[in-house]
């Protein structure tokens, strides 16, 4: 596992445009070909429902409705700089508002005691897991763009920006496991929504004591390398960052700024072996996405960040299962053997992973005999 991070740290790659993430590129006219264009058609169109169990009217109404602060004020899935993850509200305004005096900061004498009170404040406000580091530009995308207007511009994010604050949102266990309907579209709203809410409000906080603050959704910059710097987790065969507490059941939201604070440490429970024997996600992967084989520094299509030694996904084939299923898609989190409820069954397994390997094709027998990862009928989680 070392020797994996060494090589992510080393790696040859450089910041990556956003227009050519899989969220964009289907609604960038000038750059993509007929067959991805096609795809974001069928993926944006407006959804429609029927009377199939998991996608009914009643599903997508509850679907929206965790959705509704990430799509009606978040915007972080959008370029940045938006909604709720605005860069640099009106200052004067807000200090006017929260009775502060021009320029007044609280001092900083001990940035080990505020970087305790940061990660309390952002787990008071909401977040599941903190963890901050301090910010490596490579994973700052190159451009923004935006895509309804198809701005494109750089990214400079100031030097005196030092460091990030990563936070994890769990996403409904029960919910992810009646992925790929629309209960663990639910999930996923839900997840951005509250990354909207809780970084949104912590960078205020941040603000608040005089100090400068960037909210970011999935915009900006590459959320799962500074969630694993920031010491949240490991990163998958599915592509996303595991934590030892919900596995990738997460979404995560981050806040760039120029409070002192001193940074987590990155961490090892042994991910990287673990996927090695598992392979769950790619055997129940729907669209065929997820790789079977050993990691490698070039992924198949322009929505990879190439030269990270790494498992790459095709996110091509997965928005366009999304695009058939009428919405998304969470199959690889729901197999996820990481992806367990708290109890001392699983913390054992855990620990088995962690520190006896060897183990880890036995562990992967005993979770499929068990049945964990087998979807739940939506009808059955309102029951």
């Amino acid at each position: 596992m070392a020797k994996l991070r060494a090589k992510i740290g080393s790696g040859k790659a450089g910041r990556f445009d956003q227009r050519n993430t899989m969220y964009m590129r289907p609604r960038d006219p000038e750059k993509s070909d007929a067959g991805i264009l096609d795809i974001g058609r069928r993926h944006y169109s407006v959804k429609r429902f029927g009377k199939t169990p998991g996608y009914t009217m009643r599903d997508w109404a509850f679907s929206m409705s965790m959705w509704y602060m990430e799509r009606w004020w978040g915007f972080g899935n959008m370029t940045g700089d938006e909604g709720l993850f605005t860069w640099f509200p009106d200052e004067a305004e807000r200090a006017l508002r929260d009775r502060m005096e021009p320029g007044e900061k609280w001092e900083v004498s001990d940035p080990e005691e505020t970087r305790r009170n940061i990660k309390k404040a952002a787990l008071y406000i909401g977040a599941s897991l903190v963890g901050i580091c301090k910010i490596d530009r490579r994973w700052l995308y190159s451009h923004s763009f935006h895509p309804n207007t198809h701005k494109h511009v750089p990214i400079e994010i100031p030097e005196e920006f030092q460091y990030a604050i990563v936070m994890a949102h769990e996403m409904s266990y029960e919910l992810m496991q009646t992925s790929p309907a629309y209960g663990g579209f639910s999930a996923n709203g839900r997840g951005y929504s509250m990354m909207a809410f809780v970084a949104s409000s912590l960078a205020h906080y941040i603000r608040s004591l005089g100090y400068k603050a960037i909210p970011m959704g999935n915009d900006t910059a590459l959320s799962v390398p500074i969630a694993i710097d920031a010491g949240l987790g490991e990163l998958g065969r599915n592509g996303m960052l595991i934590t030892e507490k919900f596995g990738p059941r997460v979404r995560l939201s981050k806040v760039f700024t120029d409070l002192p604070l001193v940074p987590d440490k990155p961490v090892e429970f042994g991910v990287t072996e673990f996927c090695r024997a598992c392979k769950r996600c790619a055997e129940e992967c729907p669209g065929d996405c997820i790789s079977f084989g050993e990691p490698t520094t070039e992924g198949p299509t322009i929505s990879n960040n190439n030269g990270i030694y790494k498992w790459y996904i095709n996110p091509e084939k997965c928005l366009d299962f999304w695009a058939r299923n009428n919405g998304s898609c969470g199959n690889c989190v729901r197999v996820c053997s990481y992806n367990k409820l708290p109890g001392k069954l699983h913390d054992m397994a855990r620990c088995l992973i962690k520190h006896a390997s060897w183990l880890n094709p036995v562990l992967v027998g005993m979770d499929k005999l068990a049945g964990y990862g087998s979807r739940v009928k939506t009808e059955d989680v309102w029951k």
